[in-house]
Protein backbone atom coordinates (compact mmCIF):
# COMPACT_ATOMS: atom_id res chain seq x y z
CA UNK A 1 0.00 0.00 0.00
CA UNK A 2 2.91 2.49 0.58
CA UNK A 3 4.33 1.62 -2.81
CA UNK A 4 1.12 2.24 -4.37
CA UNK A 5 0.37 5.76 -2.56
CA UNK A 6 3.95 6.66 -3.79
CA UNK A 7 3.30 5.70 -7.38
CA UNK A 8 -0.09 7.72 -7.49
CA UNK A 9 1.56 10.63 -5.84
CA UNK A 10 4.20 10.42 -8.35
CA UNK A 11 2.06 10.10 -11.42
CA UNK A 12 -0.08 13.05 -9.85
CA UNK A 13 3.39 15.26 -9.72
CA UNK A 14 3.95 14.54 -13.20
CA UNK A 15 0.67 15.74 -14.44
CA UNK A 16 0.98 19.11 -11.85
CA UNK A 17 4.33 19.40 -12.61
CA UNK A 18 3.39 22.20 -15.74
CA UNK A 19 0.62 23.85 -13.62
CA UNK A 20 3.78 24.13 -11.14
CA UNK A 21 5.62 25.68 -13.11
CA UNK A 22 2.82 28.28 -14.28
CA UNK A 23 2.31 29.09 -10.42
CA UNK A 24 5.94 29.84 -9.84
CA UNK A 25 6.96 31.76 -13.20
CA UNK A 26 3.90 33.43 -13.84
CA UNK A 27 1.55 33.67 -10.44
CA UNK A 28 5.04 33.87 -8.33
CA UNK A 29 3.75 31.58 -5.98
CA UNK A 30 5.12 27.76 -4.29
CA UNK A 31 8.29 29.22 -4.66
CA UNK A 32 9.79 29.29 -1.42
CA UNK A 33 10.38 26.32 1.51
CA UNK A 34 11.22 23.50 -1.05
CA UNK A 35 13.43 22.15 1.39
CA UNK A 36 11.26 22.00 4.24
CA UNK A 37 8.55 20.18 1.82
CA UNK A 38 11.23 17.77 1.63
CA UNK A 39 11.68 17.17 5.46
CA UNK A 40 14.13 19.47 6.16
CA UNK A 41 12.68 21.64 8.73
CA UNK A 42 15.16 22.35 10.99
CA UNK A 43 15.12 20.84 14.48
CA UNK A 44 13.95 22.70 17.22
CA UNK A 45 14.81 20.68 20.40
CA UNK A 46 12.15 20.60 23.02
CA UNK A 47 12.24 18.40 25.74
CA UNK A 48 8.08 18.85 26.23
CA UNK A 49 5.61 16.82 24.50
CA UNK A 50 5.21 18.33 21.48
CA UNK A 51 1.82 18.92 19.36
CA UNK A 52 2.29 18.89 15.68
CA UNK A 53 -1.26 20.94 14.16
CA UNK A 54 -1.68 20.92 10.41
CA UNK A 55 -4.13 23.58 8.59
CA UNK A 56 -3.63 23.81 4.85
CA UNK A 57 -4.48 27.67 4.15
CA UNK A 58 -5.36 31.11 5.28
CA UNK A 59 -9.07 30.18 6.16
CA UNK A 60 -7.74 27.06 8.51
CA UNK A 61 -5.05 28.66 9.81
CA UNK A 62 -6.92 31.77 10.95
CA UNK A 63 -9.40 29.04 12.78
CA UNK A 64 -6.21 27.86 14.84
CA UNK A 65 -5.38 30.70 17.46
CA UNK A 66 -8.08 30.15 20.14
CA UNK A 67 -7.88 26.05 19.84
CA UNK A 68 -3.89 26.80 20.48
CA UNK A 69 -4.68 29.03 23.27
CA UNK A 70 -6.89 26.33 24.63
CA UNK A 71 -4.36 23.78 24.75
CA UNK A 72 -1.63 25.69 26.46
CA UNK A 73 -4.00 26.44 28.95
CA UNK A 74 -4.93 23.05 29.58
CA UNK A 75 -1.29 21.48 28.76
CA UNK A 76 1.40 24.54 29.62
CA UNK A 77 4.32 21.21 29.77
CA UNK A 78 2.86 21.05 25.66
CA UNK A 79 5.47 22.53 22.91
CA UNK A 80 3.08 23.39 20.16
CA UNK A 81 3.96 23.84 16.46
CA UNK A 82 2.19 24.49 12.82
CA UNK A 83 2.44 23.63 9.38
CA UNK A 84 0.83 24.90 6.48
CA UNK A 85 0.78 24.64 2.66
CA UNK A 86 -0.06 27.72 1.05
CA UNK A 87 1.55 30.82 0.50
CA UNK A 88 -0.51 33.14 2.46
CA UNK A 89 -1.49 30.49 5.33
CA UNK A 90 2.28 30.35 5.80
CA UNK A 91 2.91 34.35 6.04
CA UNK A 92 -0.29 33.92 8.71
CA UNK A 93 0.88 31.36 10.68
CA UNK A 94 4.39 33.24 11.03
CA UNK A 95 2.59 36.45 12.16
CA UNK A 96 0.42 34.10 14.81
CA UNK A 97 3.39 32.19 16.22
CA UNK A 98 6.47 32.89 15.03
CA UNK A 99 8.49 31.69 12.31
CA UNK A 100 10.45 29.15 14.52
CA UNK A 101 7.21 27.20 15.38
CA UNK A 102 5.86 27.34 11.90
CA UNK A 103 7.10 25.14 8.86
CA UNK A 104 5.82 23.80 5.39
CA UNK A 105 3.54 20.50 4.99
CA UNK A 106 6.17 17.66 3.60
CA UNK A 107 5.02 16.23 0.50
CA UNK A 108 3.30 13.07 1.29
CA UNK A 109 5.70 10.63 -0.17
CA UNK A 110 7.07 8.06 2.44
CA UNK A 111 10.69 8.74 2.95
CA UNK A 112 9.83 12.22 3.33
CA UNK A 113 7.37 11.76 5.90
CA UNK A 114 9.32 10.00 8.11
CA UNK A 115 12.17 12.25 7.89
CA UNK A 116 9.75 14.79 9.35
CA UNK A 117 8.59 12.57 12.40
CA UNK A 118 12.29 12.01 13.33
CA UNK A 119 12.73 15.98 12.91
CA UNK A 120 9.26 17.47 14.81
CA UNK A 121 9.05 14.20 16.90
CA UNK A 122 5.04 14.84 18.01
CA UNK A 123 3.07 13.25 20.75
CA UNK A 124 -0.23 13.95 18.82
CA UNK A 125 -0.74 15.25 15.27
CA UNK A 126 -4.03 17.62 14.59
CA UNK A 127 -5.17 17.43 11.03
CA UNK A 128 -7.25 20.64 10.67
CA UNK A 129 -10.80 20.05 8.58
CA UNK A 130 -9.76 17.43 6.14
CA UNK A 131 -6.10 17.15 5.56
CA UNK A 132 -5.84 13.25 5.78
CA UNK A 133 -3.03 11.79 3.85
CA UNK A 134 -2.38 8.58 3.66
CA UNK A 135 1.33 7.70 4.21
CA UNK A 136 1.12 10.40 7.30
CA UNK A 137 -1.68 8.84 8.38
CA UNK A 138 0.26 5.00 7.81
CA UNK A 139 3.65 5.81 9.50
CA UNK A 140 2.16 8.02 12.68
CA UNK A 141 -0.20 5.53 13.36
CA UNK A 142 2.26 2.75 13.14
CA UNK A 143 4.87 4.21 15.40
CA UNK A 144 2.15 4.90 17.97
CA UNK A 145 1.04 8.63 17.02
CA UNK A 146 -2.71 9.75 17.54
CA UNK A 147 -3.80 11.26 14.79
CA UNK A 148 -7.14 13.77 15.56
CA UNK A 149 -9.01 15.58 13.02
CA UNK A 150 -10.51 18.79 14.16
CA UNK A 151 -13.63 20.67 13.00
CA UNK A 152 -13.86 17.58 10.48
CA UNK A 153 -15.52 18.66 7.20
CA UNK A 154 -15.97 16.14 4.36
CA UNK A 155 -18.72 17.54 1.44
CA UNK A 156 -20.27 14.69 -0.52
CA UNK A 157 -17.87 15.47 -3.71
CA UNK A 158 -14.64 14.91 -1.75
CA UNK A 159 -16.26 11.37 -0.38
CA UNK A 160 -16.82 10.57 -3.83
CA UNK A 161 -13.37 11.41 -5.09
CA UNK A 162 -11.82 9.28 -1.85
CA UNK A 163 -14.05 6.44 -3.25
CA UNK A 164 -11.75 6.44 -6.63
CA UNK A 165 -9.09 4.93 -4.39
CA UNK A 166 -11.21 3.06 -2.05
CA UNK A 167 -8.50 0.99 -0.94
CA UNK A 168 -6.00 3.51 0.49
CA UNK A 169 -8.68 5.59 1.57
CA UNK A 170 -10.40 3.09 4.24
CA UNK A 171 -6.57 1.91 5.13
CA UNK A 172 -5.81 5.62 5.76
CA UNK A 173 -9.67 6.89 7.37
CA UNK A 174 -9.59 3.49 9.64
CA UNK A 175 -6.40 4.85 11.13
CA UNK A 176 -7.42 7.72 12.32
CA UNK A 177 -7.23 7.98 16.15
CA UNK A 178 -10.70 10.49 16.64
CA UNK A 179 -12.74 12.70 14.82
CA UNK A 180 -14.64 15.99 15.68
CA UNK A 181 -16.98 16.39 12.67
CA UNK A 182 -19.17 19.56 12.43
CA UNK A 183 -22.40 17.94 11.71
CA UNK A 184 -24.13 14.29 12.02
CA UNK A 185 -23.95 14.40 7.98
CA UNK A 186 -20.33 14.97 7.73
CA UNK A 187 -19.72 12.46 10.68
CA UNK A 188 -21.85 9.90 8.81
CA UNK A 189 -19.28 10.26 5.85
CA UNK A 190 -15.90 9.96 8.16
CA UNK A 191 -17.75 6.43 9.21
CA UNK A 192 -17.90 5.43 5.12
CA UNK A 193 -14.27 5.97 4.62
CA UNK A 194 -13.78 3.34 7.10
CA UNK A 195 -13.35 5.68 10.10
CA UNK A 196 -14.23 3.56 13.15
CA UNK A 197 -18.05 4.28 14.33
CA UNK A 198 -16.39 4.87 18.43
CA UNK A 199 -13.85 7.33 17.29
CA UNK A 200 -16.64 9.72 15.41
CA UNK A 201 -17.89 12.51 17.01
CA UNK A 202 -19.79 15.47 16.44
CA UNK A 203 -18.34 18.59 17.96
CA UNK A 204 -19.91 21.41 15.80
CA UNK A 205 -17.46 24.01 14.06
CA UNK A 206 -14.93 25.66 15.62
CA UNK A 207 -15.21 28.52 13.29
CA UNK A 208 -18.52 29.31 15.39
CA UNK A 209 -16.17 30.42 18.04
CA UNK A 210 -13.10 32.23 16.13
CA UNK A 211 -15.97 34.96 14.74
CA UNK A 212 -15.37 38.40 16.56
CA UNK A 213 -18.68 39.14 17.63
CA UNK A 214 -18.88 43.31 17.33
CA UNK A 215 -20.94 45.82 15.39
CA UNK A 216 -17.33 47.38 14.64
CA UNK A 217 -13.75 46.53 13.79
CA UNK A 218 -10.76 48.17 14.49
CA UNK A 219 -9.76 50.16 11.82
CA UNK A 220 -12.46 50.36 9.96
CA UNK A 221 -13.20 53.83 9.88
CA UNK A 222 -9.77 54.90 9.13
CA UNK A 223 -10.57 52.48 5.73
CA UNK A 224 -13.44 54.27 5.32
CA UNK A 225 -12.10 58.01 5.06
CA UNK A 226 -8.51 56.64 3.17
CA UNK A 227 -10.35 54.90 0.06
CA UNK A 228 -13.15 57.84 0.12
CA UNK A 229 -16.41 55.81 0.81
CA UNK A 230 -19.06 57.89 1.22
CA UNK A 231 -20.63 57.01 5.11
CA UNK A 232 -24.46 58.10 3.92
CA UNK A 233 -24.09 55.96 0.74
CA UNK A 234 -25.04 51.89 1.06
CA UNK A 235 -22.26 49.63 0.72
CA UNK A 236 -22.67 46.07 -0.77
CA UNK A 237 -19.37 44.20 -0.10
CA UNK A 238 -18.30 41.28 -2.16
CA UNK A 239 -16.15 39.16 0.15
CA UNK A 240 -13.50 35.98 -1.02
CA UNK A 241 -15.44 36.11 -4.83
CA UNK A 242 -13.82 33.63 -7.47
CA UNK A 243 -13.45 33.42 -10.75
CA UNK A 244 -16.31 34.36 -12.95
CA UNK A 245 -18.37 35.47 -9.88
CA UNK A 246 -16.86 39.15 -10.41
CA UNK A 247 -18.73 39.24 -13.42
CA UNK A 248 -22.06 38.41 -12.47
CA UNK A 249 -21.48 40.75 -9.15
CA UNK A 250 -20.51 43.34 -11.72
CA UNK A 251 -23.42 42.88 -13.74
CA UNK A 252 -26.24 42.89 -10.93
CA UNK A 253 -24.41 46.30 -9.72
CA UNK A 254 -24.99 47.33 -13.23
CA UNK A 255 -28.94 46.79 -12.99
CA UNK A 256 -29.13 47.96 -9.35
CA UNK A 257 -27.82 51.47 -10.58
CA UNK A 258 -29.71 51.63 -13.88
CA UNK A 259 -32.69 51.13 -11.41
CA UNK A 260 -31.96 54.39 -9.60
CA UNK A 261 -30.36 52.24 -6.37
CA UNK A 262 -27.92 54.47 -4.38
CA UNK A 263 -25.27 51.93 -3.79
CA UNK A 264 -21.42 51.67 -3.44
CA UNK A 265 -19.83 48.55 -4.42
CA UNK A 266 -16.19 47.10 -2.77
CA UNK A 267 -14.91 43.47 -4.24
CA UNK A 268 -12.35 41.86 -2.46
CA UNK A 269 -11.12 38.34 -4.11
CA UNK A 270 -9.85 35.63 -2.40
CA UNK A 271 -6.84 34.90 -4.21
CA UNK A 272 -4.26 37.59 -3.94
CA UNK A 273 -2.78 36.45 -7.61
CA UNK A 274 -6.17 37.76 -8.94
CA UNK A 275 -5.90 41.19 -7.91
CA UNK A 276 -5.03 42.76 -11.12
CA UNK A 277 -6.84 40.32 -13.04
CA UNK A 278 -10.04 41.22 -11.23
CA UNK A 279 -9.02 45.41 -11.50
CA UNK A 280 -8.70 44.94 -15.01
CA UNK A 281 -12.25 43.66 -15.48
CA UNK A 282 -13.99 46.64 -13.28
CA UNK A 283 -12.39 49.04 -15.58
CA UNK A 284 -13.26 47.19 -18.41
CA UNK A 285 -17.07 48.00 -17.43
CA UNK A 286 -16.63 51.30 -17.40
CA UNK A 287 -15.85 51.99 -13.72
CA UNK A 288 -13.03 53.60 -12.11
CA UNK A 289 -11.29 50.86 -9.99
CA UNK A 290 -10.49 52.32 -6.55
CA UNK A 291 -7.32 50.09 -5.29
CA UNK A 292 -6.56 50.03 -1.42
CA UNK A 293 -3.20 48.43 -2.24
CA UNK A 294 -2.37 52.26 -3.75
CA UNK A 295 -3.70 54.52 -0.24
CA UNK A 296 -2.25 52.85 2.33
CA UNK A 297 -2.78 55.84 4.26
CA UNK A 298 -5.27 58.09 5.39
CA UNK A 299 -5.53 61.40 2.99
CA UNK A 300 -4.81 64.58 5.81
CA UNK A 301 -6.90 66.49 6.70
CA UNK A 302 -8.07 69.41 4.59
CA UNK A 303 -6.02 67.05 1.80
CA UNK A 304 -7.49 67.74 -1.78
CA UNK A 305 -9.95 65.08 -3.09
CA UNK A 306 -8.06 62.20 -4.74
CA UNK A 307 -9.19 61.50 -8.31
CA UNK A 308 -11.65 58.50 -8.59
CA UNK A 309 -13.42 59.64 -5.77
CA UNK A 310 -17.26 60.07 -6.53
CA UNK A 311 -17.00 63.44 -5.93
CA UNK A 312 -14.69 63.85 -9.39
CA UNK A 313 -16.12 61.88 -11.44
CA UNK A 314 -17.98 63.98 -13.92
CA UNK A 315 -21.57 63.31 -15.27
CA UNK A 316 -22.37 61.23 -18.00
CA UNK A 317 -22.99 62.22 -21.77
CA UNK A 318 -24.50 58.94 -22.62
CA UNK A 319 -28.18 60.34 -24.00
CA UNK A 320 -29.26 56.28 -22.93
CA UNK A 321 -28.74 57.11 -19.25
CA UNK A 322 -31.57 59.00 -17.45
CA UNK A 323 -30.98 62.92 -17.22
CA UNK A 324 -30.01 63.03 -13.90
CA UNK A 325 -27.75 60.21 -13.87
CA UNK A 326 -23.63 60.45 -13.77
CA UNK A 327 -21.30 57.86 -14.74
CA UNK A 328 -20.90 54.54 -13.26
CA UNK A 329 -19.32 54.60 -9.80
CA UNK A 330 -16.31 53.83 -8.50
CA UNK A 331 -15.45 50.35 -7.53
CA UNK A 332 -13.99 49.43 -4.37
CA UNK A 333 -10.79 46.81 -4.67
CA UNK A 334 -9.73 45.23 -1.51
CA UNK A 335 -6.24 43.83 -3.18
CA UNK A 336 -4.65 44.03 0.42
CA UNK A 337 -4.57 41.02 3.26
CA UNK A 338 -6.31 40.83 6.61
CA UNK A 339 -8.58 43.48 5.62
CA UNK A 340 -11.53 41.56 4.60
CA UNK A 341 -13.21 42.08 8.01
CA UNK A 342 -12.88 45.46 7.94
CA UNK A 343 -14.70 45.55 4.59
CA UNK A 344 -17.85 43.86 6.33
CA UNK A 345 -17.92 46.02 9.35
CA UNK A 346 -18.42 48.40 7.19
CA UNK A 347 -21.21 46.97 4.85
CA UNK A 348 -24.98 47.31 4.43
CA UNK A 349 -25.14 44.00 2.80
CA UNK A 350 -22.34 41.53 2.36
CA UNK A 351 -22.30 38.73 -0.53
CA UNK A 352 -19.86 36.10 0.64
CA UNK A 353 -18.12 34.58 -2.58
CA UNK A 354 -17.00 31.44 -4.17
CA UNK A 355 -20.66 30.10 -3.77
CA UNK A 356 -21.81 31.55 -6.98
CA UNK A 357 -19.91 29.31 -9.10
CA UNK A 358 -18.90 25.75 -7.92
CA UNK A 359 -16.31 26.85 -5.67
CA UNK A 360 -17.22 24.90 -1.88
CA UNK A 361 -18.59 29.06 -0.96
CA UNK A 362 -16.72 30.64 1.24
CA UNK A 363 -17.34 31.40 5.73
CA UNK A 364 -20.30 33.51 6.21
CA UNK A 365 -19.84 33.21 10.35
CA UNK A 366 -17.65 36.05 10.29
CA UNK A 367 -20.31 38.09 8.51
CA UNK A 368 -22.85 36.83 10.47
CA UNK A 369 -21.24 37.69 14.07
CA UNK A 370 -20.97 41.36 12.77
CA UNK A 371 -24.90 40.93 11.93
CA UNK A 372 -24.59 42.05 8.92
CA UNK A 373 -27.19 40.55 5.88
CA UNK A 374 -26.23 37.87 4.00
CA UNK A 375 -26.38 36.40 0.85
CA UNK A 376 -24.40 33.62 -1.04
CA UNK A 377 -24.86 31.82 -4.27
CA UNK A 378 -26.36 27.69 -4.12
CA UNK A 379 -22.45 26.06 -3.62
CA UNK A 380 -21.98 26.28 -0.40
CA UNK A 381 -21.02 23.14 0.08
CA UNK A 382 -17.97 23.84 2.39
CA UNK A 383 -20.09 25.73 4.80
CA UNK A 384 -23.67 23.80 4.27
CA UNK A 385 -24.37 23.40 8.50
CA UNK A 386 -24.02 26.75 8.99
CA UNK A 387 -25.95 27.91 6.08
CA UNK A 388 -28.43 25.77 6.92
CA UNK A 389 -28.57 27.32 10.18
CA UNK A 390 -29.06 30.78 9.06
CA UNK A 391 -31.66 29.30 7.00
CA UNK A 392 -33.75 28.10 9.64
CA UNK A 393 -33.91 31.76 11.09
CA UNK A 394 -34.66 33.27 7.77
CA UNK A 395 -30.77 34.62 8.24
CA UNK A 396 -29.23 34.25 5.27
CA UNK A 397 -30.47 34.56 1.41
CA UNK A 398 -29.29 32.50 -1.65
CA UNK A 399 -29.19 34.03 -5.36
CA UNK A 400 -28.10 32.33 -7.75
CA UNK A 401 -28.25 34.58 -10.90
CA UNK A 402 -27.65 38.13 -11.92
CA UNK A 403 -31.23 38.44 -11.84
CA UNK A 404 -31.58 37.02 -8.53
CA UNK A 405 -28.51 38.34 -6.80
CA UNK A 406 -29.45 41.74 -8.06
CA UNK A 407 -32.65 41.46 -6.61
CA UNK A 408 -31.80 40.13 -2.89
CA UNK A 409 -29.49 43.11 -2.97
CA UNK A 410 -32.07 46.03 -3.43
CA UNK A 411 -34.77 44.71 -1.52
CA UNK A 412 -31.85 44.47 1.70
CA UNK A 413 -31.02 48.44 0.71
CA UNK A 414 -34.70 49.44 0.27
CA UNK A 415 -35.74 47.96 3.62
CA UNK A 416 -32.85 48.89 6.35
CA UNK A 417 -34.77 47.57 9.42
CA UNK A 418 -35.36 44.41 7.78
CA UNK A 419 -31.84 43.86 6.56
CA UNK A 420 -31.13 44.64 10.22
CA UNK A 421 -33.05 42.22 11.77
CA UNK A 422 -31.78 39.38 9.11
CA UNK A 423 -28.36 40.43 10.88
CA UNK A 424 -29.33 40.23 14.51
CA UNK A 425 -30.46 36.75 13.58
CA UNK A 426 -28.16 35.53 12.05
CA UNK A 427 -25.77 36.79 14.82
CA UNK A 428 -27.68 34.69 17.53
CA UNK A 429 -27.19 31.91 15.62
CA UNK A 430 -23.22 32.07 15.95
CA UNK A 431 -23.66 32.60 19.82
CA UNK A 432 -26.08 30.13 20.28
CA UNK A 433 -23.52 27.66 18.01
CA UNK A 434 -20.57 28.44 20.55
CA UNK A 435 -18.48 26.19 22.05
CA UNK A 436 -17.04 23.79 19.82
CA UNK A 437 -13.66 24.93 20.83
CA UNK A 438 -13.84 23.59 24.15
CA UNK A 439 -14.88 20.36 23.85
CA UNK A 440 -12.43 19.80 20.97
CA UNK A 441 -9.10 20.99 23.36
CA UNK A 442 -11.06 18.40 26.22
CA UNK A 443 -10.39 15.70 23.42
CA UNK A 444 -7.55 15.85 22.31
CA UNK A 445 -6.45 16.51 26.09
CA UNK A 446 -7.36 13.16 26.07
CA UNK A 447 -5.85 11.59 23.48
CA UNK A 448 -2.52 13.04 25.23
CA UNK A 449 -3.26 12.06 28.11
CA UNK A 450 -3.62 8.35 26.96
CA UNK A 451 -0.66 8.39 24.91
Amino acid sequence: MRWLANLVYLIGAAFYLPVLCYQMLVQRKNRRGWRQRFGHWPIRPSDKRRIWIHAVSLGEINATPLLVRKLEQRLPDADIVISTTTDTGYARACKLYGADRVFRFPLDFSWVVARVLRRVQPSLIVLVELEVWYNLVRTASGRGIPIAVVNGRLTDRSRKRFGLIAPLARAMFRRLTWVGAQDERIATRFRELGTLTDRVEVIGSVKWDTTTVADTIDGANDLAATLGIEPDVPLWVCGSTGPAEEAIILDAYARLLEAGVSLTLAVIPRKPERFDEVADLIRSRGHTCIRRSERPDAPPTNAPVPPGHPETVPPSVDPGHAPARTAPRPVFLGDTMGELRKFYSLASVVFVGRSLVPMGGSDPMEVAALARPIIVGPHMDNFAAPVEAFAAVDAIRVADNVRTLATAVGDLIADQKAARQQGIRARKVVLDNQGATDRTADRLVGLLTRK
